[in-house]
């Protein structure tokens, strides 16, 4: 049997480090006070849409599961403190989920490595991504939480998990297919998991009307947005991309693949000695090398490699690690030394968010800040808003209700976020035409083209059937890359 970590008086060595990794976290979070990510974006207007009363799909054109702008009505939907404070929280449940299961797995040491891996990853990862609790990050808990369920033979509870890791990301499939490798014998009861907490979300959706719109707007633009990649070789840019996290992430991937070699089943036990490999040892390896390809299966779907994608790959290996560095004995010392390479590599930046009001990486959010400065300014209670471009960010800081369905221009364009600053092929486009005569029937007090003065071919101007609509609006300002447009005052 292991003993405790510690039993010395005062506070134990889990309390230390969550009180520690609290402090990190909030005070992480709190540089980006001032500041929104991309991630946060969407959510964070379809949040405060549903505040005015709108129903998301039915009245409010939004790509991702519905919890994802539900998790953002708890911070208030608004940007500011309790946003990144909410943001802090989450990572803090994230972490202690990862020291519990790995404390059942193998002991309370494991426990701290994995808790104090993990916090350090969503501290010290790419800060744009690990700071708003986007879809990818908001999937993390339930991920850990899932499968830790299955790997204590509660396959209910993992289907549960494994559900609303699904009603945040179409990937929460890829959870519920690792749980099934931990427990497979408990299938059945994963699935009747799943399927209730499925079968609640699709029932509200239904009595919101917004179960065809769903359909439509989460998994039939998804599919298309999946289907097509935006670079040239989308193999080669997914090999470049996975070595690059494997470089800022070798802490873990050494640890992990000392963990992989020694081998060994669940629960506390002695080391293995050199070479000792035997067919319990091998056997204990299959859900943990089948969750692995499980995650990596699930990074690379759609081809695209994007930093956040990795979090669906950051439990297994925080866990593997947590066990590889508990069997690396006094080497790993050196291995932690690895940690080095992101926290001084990413740990600047934090700095750099609360001095420099000029980063480059945040011109675009000054710009919307700005440009929404000015809009408010000339608003009058009753006004509404319409974004064009992918800078839903405006109905926050503008705090302005939406004229229409759209929050921004890629489903009337066709033409995905992720490509629209430079690239003008569409992915749609019959359907995108028929949504931009659902727009013309709208009446929105301003219209701020975002995109325009970043891809001419894409700006709101340059669309022969939005001409009549447009002609009611004139150029009151710019701010930055942002056309502001007001609407004409009629006469009578």
């Amino acid at each position: 049997m292991s003993k405790p970590y510690s039993s010395k008086p005062g506070l134990s060595k889990p309390r230390q480090l969550f009180l520690l990794l609290a402090v990190i976290l909030v005070a992480s979070r709190l540089c980006h006070v001032s500041i929104l990510w991309e991630g946060d974006t969407l959510p964070l207007a379809a949040a405060e849409q549903m505040l005015h009363g709108k129903a998301i799909y039915r009245d409010i054109w939004f790509d991702k599961p519905p919890l994802v702008p539900a998790m953002y009505l708890l911070w208030g939907a608004r940007p500011g403190w309790a946003l990144r404070l909410g943001d802090a929280l989450y990572a803090l449940l994230a972490c202690w989920i990862a020291y519990r299961f790995a404390r059942d797995l193998w002991s309370e040491r494991e426990g701290i490595w994995a808790a104090g891996l993990l916090g350090f990853f969503l501290t010290f990862d790419f800060p744009s991504s690990a700071i708003p609790v986007a879809s990818d990050l908001m999937m993390l808990a339930p991920h850990l939480a899932a499968v830790w369920m299955a790997s204590n033979r509660r396959p209910f509870w993992a289907g549960v998990l494994a559900g609303v890791a699904f009603w945040i990301s179409p990937k929460g499939l890829f959870v519920a297919a690792a749980c099934v490798l931990w427990e497979p014998a408990g299938a059945l009861w994963m699935a009747a998991g799943f399927a209730s907490v499925s079968g609640a979300a699709a029932a509200w959706l239904w009595g919101a009307g917004a179960l065809g719109p769903y359909w439509e707007e989460v998994w039939k633009w998804g599919r298309l947005y999946a289907g097509s990649p935006f670079v040239e070789n989308p193999l080669r840019n997914g090999l470049l991309r996975t070595l690059n996290w494997m470089g800022f992430h070798a802490a873990l991937v050494v640890a992990a693949g000392s963990f992989l070699w020694w081998g060994g089943p669940p629960g506390p036990r002695r080391p293995p000695r050199s070479g000792e490999v035997g067919p319990a040892a091998r056997i204990s390896l299959i859900p943990w090398t089948g969750w692995l390809l499980i995650s990596l299966i699930g990074v690379a779907a759609g081809f695209r490699f994007f930093p956040r994608y990795y979090f669906l790959l950051l439990p297994v290996m925080v866990l593997m690690a947590a066990r590889g560095f508990t069997l690396l004995g006094r080497k790993r010392e050196l291995v932690a030394l690895l940690l080095l390479i992101p926290a001084t590599r990413f740990g600047p930046a934090y700095l750099t968010a609360l001095r420099d009001r000029a980063w480059r990486d945040t011109n675009m959010d000054r710009d919307s800040r700005s440009a929404a400065a000015f809009t408010h300014q000339l608003a009058k209670p009753g006004d509404t808003l319409f974004v064009w471009g992918y800078r839903p960010e405006m109905y926050a800081y503008t705090q302005l209700p939406a004229a229409a369905i759209y929050l921004d221009s890629q489903p009337l364009t066709g033409v995905p976020a992720d490509r629209h600053l430079t690239q003008s092929e569409p992915v749609e486009t019959e359907a995108a035409t028929g949504r931009r005569a659902q727009l013309a029937r709208s009446r929105p007090t301003f219209v701020l083209d975002g995109l325009g003065l970043y891809n001419p071919k894409l700006a709101i101007t340059n669309y022969p059937d939005l001409h009549e609509w447009l002609a009611h609006y004139r150029e009151v300002g710019r701010r930055g890359q942002t056309v502001i447009y007001m609407r004409l005052v009629e006469t009578h």
